[in-house]
C-alpha cells in the first residue's frame, strides 16, 4: 500500500466551503507516483508506459481546507496488462472518499497494451489491498500491521 499526505489548498475549495469534487482526480494522480515508479523508476516521460482507462470516486464525507488528508492507495487486481487501483482519503482519521483507477501497461508508439512483465508483477503484488477501506485510520493500521 502507498501513502501520500496532501495539504488541501484554498483554491481547491468550492462555494459550499468543502473540497471541490474535481480535486480528487488530481489528488489520486499525485498519490500514484510510487506506483508509477514500479513501471518507470526514474519517472522519465520519454520511457512512459502507462495510461489511465478508468477513474471514479465516491464521496462519503466532506473534506475541508486547513487540515491535511492522508491518501492510501492499494492494488486490488492485477490483470494481463491492467492494474486496478483503489484509493481512500482520510481527514481527521475518518474515511471521507474512496476511488478507483484502472491503469494499462501501454506502448505509446504502437498504441497497444502490453503484458505486465513478471518482475513488475512481483513488485505490484507487494501492494495488494483487496479489503474494503475501514472507516478510520486506526482500523486501517490494524489491517496493515496484521
Amino acid at each position: 500500500m502507498f501513502t501520500e499526505v496532501i495539504t488541501p489548498r484554498f483554491l481547491e475549495t468550492d462555494a459550499l466551503g468543502h473540497i471541490n469534487n474535481n480535486t480528487y482526480g488530481v489528488w489520486f494522480e499525485a498519490a500514484r507516483d510510487e506506483f508509477f515508479r514500479i513501471f518507470v523508476p526514474d519517472l522519465d516521460i520519454k520511457k512512459w508506459n502507462l495510461v489511465i482507462a478508468h477513474s471514479s470516486f465516491d464521496f462519503l464525507k466532506e473534506v475541508f481546507f486547513g487540515k491535511d488528508v492522508i491518501i492510501k492507495t492499494g492494488i486490488s487486481k492485477i490483470g494481463n496488462s491492467s492494474v486496478d487501483l483503489t484509493h481512500s482519503v482520510y481527514q481527521n482519521g475518518k474515511l471521507c472518499t474512496i476511488g478507483k483507477g484502472i491503469m494499462i501497461h501501454y506502448n505509446l508508439e504502437t498504441k497497444k497494451s502490453m503484458a505486465i512483465p513478471e518482475h513488475i508483477r512481483y513488485e505490484l503484488e507487494k501492494h495488494m489491498f483487496t479489503s474494503s477501506w475501514p472507516a478510520t485510520l486506526s482500523e486501517l493500521e490494524i489491517i496493515e500491521n496484521s
